[in-house]
């Protein structure tokens, strides 16, 4: 095994955090200009900014900032047609937000397993249950099994990658369904050359702390629905109907990102390649060191994706390995060293354990094989080789 790293001072024996943010840029300069100016709320400049490069970069033609990546999810959800005890489509094996977004618009979930290659949505299920599990009723797609009517599928891109969008969307266009990709974990991943986020008909970014670029907290909706992207902008607003009096024309929310944090936004896009770039190489140097780590195996990358790497996660074959991803990472703490498994799936927590499942045994075993590994954009040469070392002993 080849256990070479960059030449540097010995790595001092403190503790590795999992994945922290980064703050190399203009993020005091935005921030102070917000302060100095004492515009510090829900509107400003920085908001408008955050917006536009936000858009730009993805490809789509508008954006729309909130407080958070679930409420982005929930209001995508509304401004897509979502209504109570419909049903949508989305990956188990997920962060639970875009699975209870849908409760929150008073819909249904149907739950679709990972497909064991690249630990994504598995399109195949999603395909079949369309074909074979739904049918047509005075111009509605309804479930066989429930009744109900599927109106939108959320493929969640997993990790820094795509899930397979190319079929998904052909399905959807055939079936009439909106889709809302959750591409908080993938921003700056291509599929087939072109961005996360501009692939479906709506997308949702989070900037909690550990994302790729962070405001702290903070999501964002994009699409190149004009309309959609207006209505969204009215929800997240408290649909507030005139500029002066306080007349609102349906239920609002008060979901708008402030000026601040959108100025540390602004300030974190400036540098999201180089942070992807870090990202690509520590998962490198990762897949290198432990190639020849018996029972251990790297994330996969599809030959069709390019991967932003955003949590570099590896699979422990406790068989081989000689223990299991929990104890492995009880050791590692012990190290001092932070790692975390990936999220139980879905369909196994209590609230959607009666919820329709397309599939679920491949998002059980890599739930219960994970572990992911340090992988800040800061990480250092010789923090990484201590991680590495602790694998590899």
């Amino acid at each position: 095994m080849n256990m070479s790293f960059e030449p540097g001072a010995p790595a001092a024996e403190g503790f590795i955090p999992l994945c922290v943010p980064h703050m190399g840029g203009n993020e005091w300069v935005y921030i102070k200009d917000c302060l100095d100016t004492n515009w510090v709320s829900s509107v400003g400049a920085y908001v408008n900014r955050f917006e536009s490069m936000l858009a730009g970069y993805v490809g789509a033609r508008h954006a729309v900032a909130v407080v958070n990546g679930t409420a982005a999810l929930h209001i995508a959800l509304l401004v897509c047609g979502v209504q109570p005890d419909d049903e949508v489509i989305v990956s188990t094996l997920t962060f639970i937000a875009p699975v209870n977004a849908i409760r929150y618009a008073g819909a249904w979930p149907v739950l679709a397993d990972a497909e064991p290659a690249y630990w994504q949505m598995d399109v195949e299920h999603v395909l079949d249950f369309l074909e074979k599990g739904c049918q047509w009723q005075a111009g509605e797609l309804r479930n066989r099994a429930s009744g109900r009517r599927v109106k939108a599928i959320i493929p969640v891109h997993i990790l820094g990658h795509p899930v397979d969008m190319d079929p998904l969307m052909e399905a959807a266009r055939r079936y009439r369904l909106a889709v809302i990709e959750d591409a908080t974990e993938s921003l700056g991943a291509l599929y087939r050359d072109r961005k996360v986020g501009a692939l479906g008909d709506m997308a949702c970014f989070s900037f909690n702390g550990n994302k790729l670029i962070t405001t702290g907290g903070g999501g964002m909706i994009v699409t190149d629905n004009q309309k959609w992207a207006e209505r969204a902008r009215y929800l997240t607003t408290q649909a507030k109907d005139d500029p002066l009096e306080f007349v609102h024309g349906a239920i609002g929310y008060n979901y708008r990102l402030t000026n601040v944090l959108a100025a540390m936004g602004c300030a974190q896009m400036e540098n999201l390649e180089d942070y992807i770039q870090a990202k690509r190489r520590i998962a490198q140097a990762y897949r290198q060191a432990i190639a020849d780590v018996d029972g251990l195996h790297p994330m996969p990358a599809a030959d069709w994706a390019f991967s932003a790497c955003w949590m570099y996660t590896i699979l422990v074959d406790e068989a081989r390995y000689g223990c299991g991803s929990r104890d492995l990472l009880c050791r590692l703490e012990g190290a001092g060293i932070q790692t975390r498994p990936l999220w139980r799936p879905a369909h196994m927590n209590v609230m959607y354990r009666d919820s329709q499942t397309l599939g679920g045994a491949v998002s059980e075993r890599l739930h219960r094989q994970s572990i992911s590994l340090p992988c800040s954009v800061g990480l250092t040469p010789q923090e990484q080789g201590r991680v590495i070392t602790a694998l590899a002993t």
